[in-house]
């Protein structure tokens, strides 16, 4: 096992899996509804999903099992491309039929400023709500 934590870069292993898995997730519509029912990480990690994740990338490196109970709470909420597609930065910056930004330059901001994980937890949560 590398002694290095999961970095999810563009085509990395870890990337790779986490696809599967949120892929996994359409066959089994009912765990990705526990999922995003879940309002913080002690709620994700008590989810079969979120291990079923773990498992699949404790190999990869070392695990910070909050982050990776956030990153699961969020990609669980991402629907499949359509009509939205681009990375979720060219989605935040666009898409309002009157040509305006989803996510405004204001909450950009403050998305940023926030230091507390769960409170990040939330206001993503917000934002891929309104983007997908």
């Amino acid at each position: 096992m590398s002694k290095e934590y999961l970095n999810f870069k563009k085509d990395s292993p870890e990337v790779r899996e986490l696809i599967n898995w949120w892929e996994g997730l359409d066959e089994d519509r009912g765990e990705r509804a526990v999922l995003r029912r879940c309002h913080n990480q002690a709620e994700i990690v008590f989810s079969p999903a979120y291990h079923r994740l773990r498992i699949s990338v404790r190999h990869l490196g070392m695990l910070d099992d909050d982050r990776l109970a956030l990153v699961a709470g969020l990609v669980a909420r991402i629907k499949p491309p359509g009509d939205n597609s681009g990375n979720i930065a060219e989605q935040m910056a666009t898409g309002k039929p009157d040509g305006s930004a989803r996510v405004s330059g204001l909450r950009f901001r403050r998305l940023l400023k926030i230091k507390d994980r769960e409170n990040l937890f939330t206001g993503m949560t917000r934002v891929i709500g309104g983007i997908t």
